[in-house]
């Protein structure tokens, strides 16, 4: 090889090592991928576990058919040691109720198997219930026991019966004998609220059982199911979020799969729909934590998410302990989950975060709950919550308009300017026009800023609405239920990014956006920016696409804001803004002597300074 075949080659493996060096995982990512790592090696061998347990109950089983009932006890005991009681049996269901919730129970695996949510139905007016499918529901923990893998999930349990004290409290015991040890589930529910309180109890098991890590990791898997016509929007609100001891609350992706190891304490995991949620608390906090969401297949119409939780919980099976839990099957009220203090449930709400979220917490809700006391209807509430806000924020639309009007009367100086100076000259133009401007006393950003103002308000709306349980079921005009889109047409097809359907709301809305673009487009004299006009008429098609899906409540709200926009701009422009004055009163200002201000003198020197650094670039 020739010397330059022998210099690239040297080259190219130096670039090959320098690519590895500043490419390569730092130790912390490292470290995330060894836990993600050996958490799927967990799952992995729970599955297998799990699996060799089935089969091996099944063959068991298999073995017993056609024997005495002692010769089955004998054969059980000699397979499965003490657990030969729990492995076969019938599952018995009984139930916890009061006036707000149905709590379902199994004695195998002495777990919920379902919650019925009173006074709530899903989009088909079934009843609605908190889980999918039965089979897909599993709670309880794995043990080892005679060098053979338990899961709680799996055994049979042996039931008390459903105890009522007072009338107000109703309990439930479920016990596993084994040998003279025992493990018992307990669940209670009081009558006036949405919370079970549930207990595991040992005693006795010390040198029976043993678990990993000397500690109980309770897996919690659930199908949350689809609950509400718009399945696209519910899986976008739907999620698992769970909350640090040391109090931040986190949520998990909404639109896509979604992995996390936690090694770090935790208060509570919530298995939250778009308006209702499953949360699990620990009294004492879970010790870490490994929790998985994946969107339900394209094909499933049924369910939104399927998720699984691992949490540690700190117990000692040598001692008689006891770990405290409750679960909470709740509606996304937002006073509802505030009253539970000391949780930070209200992040539940996708209410968006910083100034956005502070809106909607201490302006948005407190207004709409307080109209909700006076009126009935949800469209008429919507309308005058509408009109508050449109008129809190007028003057700002006022200030916006007034300065637009400005900017419309210096416009043929402005052209005659652009028409003195070559636009090869960009400097010099801009200087000219700013200048323009000083001795006009006009601000060219006052006609943006009140409409930044009001962008945290629009954007504020966009996020309560969606959250608004409030709106749930709720009919006005033909919209049906205000809390999802308002069909007025099915397509017997879909359109890509469009759907199968025709939302009138998001019609009207978009109509009425390109009626208010027609008039800014006039208004402004914009003829010499075609290339702007185009993109404000290509925002309402954009909008079509964007909303079609998305609760009628919003599409309403945005419309008849819009609507209340067209006719301000309309009155503003009638009677309140004379050109003519305006005009005189800019060129009275234009006779007058101008002081610079220090932002004025610090612009024209950098722009005179940059103009002389292009000058000297071009020699």
């Amino acid at each position: 090889m020739d010397r330059n075949t022998n210099i690239a080659l040297v080259l190219c493996f130096a670039i090959l090592v320098s690519f590895w060096w500043f490419n390569k995982p730092s130790e912390e990512q490292r470290a995330q991928w060894q836990r993600y790592y050996d958490s799927l090696a967990q799952f992995e061998k729970q599955r297998a576990d799990s699996l060799a347990q089935i089969r091996e109950l099944a063959a068991a089983q298999a073995d017993t058919v056609g024997l005495s009932d002692s010769a089955k006890v004998a054969s059980l005991s000699q397979k499965f040691g003490l657990i030969a009681p729990a492995v076969e049996g019938t599952a018995a269901n009984e139930v916890l109720e009061n006036e707000f919730i149905k709590v379902n129970l199994s004695s195998q695996g002495a777990k919920i198997v379902n919650v019925q949510v009173k006074d709530y139905t899903n989009y088909n007016g079934e009843p609605l219930m908190m889980y999918g499918d039965e089979q897909s529901n599993k709670f309880g923990f794995v043990f080892v026991h005679a060098n053979r893998s338990y899961n709680t999930n799996d055994l049979f349990f042996q039931s008390s019966g459903v105890k009522t004290v007072n009338d107000t409290v109703q309990t439930i015991t479920y016990s596993l004998p084994i040998g003279d040890g025992i493990l018992a589930y307990s669940y209670t529910l009081t009558k006036g609220n949405y919370e079970v309180s549930f207990a595991i109890e040992a005693d006795g098991l010390g040198d029976k059982i043993t678990t990993p890590h000397s500690n109980i990791d309770l897996i919690w898997n659930a199908v949350m199911p689809r609950q509400e016509k718009s399945i696209k929007s519910e899986g976008m609100w739907s999620n698992v979020c769970y909350r640090y001891s040391a109090g931040d609350v986190e949520e998990m992706s909404q639109t896509s799969s979604d992995d996390e190891n936690i090694d770090m304490s935790l208060d509570w995991v919530a298995y939250k729909n778009q308006f209702f949620s499953s949360i699990f608390q620990a009294k004492s906090g879970f010790a870490g934590a490994s929790i998985s969401s994946h969107p339900a297949a394209e094909s499933d119409t049924a369910a939104i998410k399927n998720v699984a939780s691992t949490l540690g919980v700190k117990f000692d099976f040598r001692t008689k302990d006891k770990a405290e839990f409750r679960f909470l099957f709740l509606p996304n009220y937002f006073y509802t989950l505030k009253s539970y203090e000391g949780m930070e449930l209200t992040k539940l709400l996708p209410l968006s975060w910083g100034i956005f979220r502070w809106i909607n917490e201490w302006c948005i809700i407190p207004l709409f709950l307080y109209l909700e006391k006076v009126f009935s209807n949800y469209g008429l509430i919507i309308l005058i919550l509408t009109l508050i806000i449109k008129t809190t924020i007028f003057p700002l639309t006022f200030s916006s308009f007034k300065s637009q009007a400005k900017m419309r009367v210096l416009k043929p100086q402005i052209d005659e300017i652009n028409k003195k100076i070559p636009a090869e000259k960009a400097m010099e133009r801009q200087q000219a026009t700013m200048a323009l401007y000083r001795k006009a006393g006009i601000n060219p950003m006052s006609g943006c800023l009140p409409m930044l103002l009001q962008m945290p308000i629009l954007f504020a709306a966009f996020r309560f609405f969606p959250a608004a349980i409030e709106l749930r079921g709720e009919s006005f005009a033909w919209a049906s239920d205000l809390s999802t889109y308002d069909s007025i047409l099915d397509l017997p097809f879909t359109i890509p990014f469009y759907g199968d359907h025709v939302s009138l709301f998001c019609l009207l809305l978009c109509i009425t956006q390109v009626v208010y673009t027609k008039f800014t487009m006039q208004a402004q004299n914009s003829a010499s920016m075609p290339g702007m006009s185009v993109m404000l008429y290509l925002m309402p098609v954009m909008m079509l696409f964007f909303f079609n899906d998305y609760p009628a409540g919003l599409c309403y709200y945005y419309f008849v804001s819009m609507l209340i926009t067209v006719l301000q701009t309309t009155i503003i422009k009638s009677f309140f803004i004379d050109e003519k004055a305006i005009l005189e009163r800019i060129q009275s200002n234009q006779k007058k002597p101008v002081k610079k201000g220090r932002f004025a003198m610090w612009y024209e020197r950098k722009m005179k300074e940059l103009e002389k650094q292009q000058r000297a670039q071009k020699r």
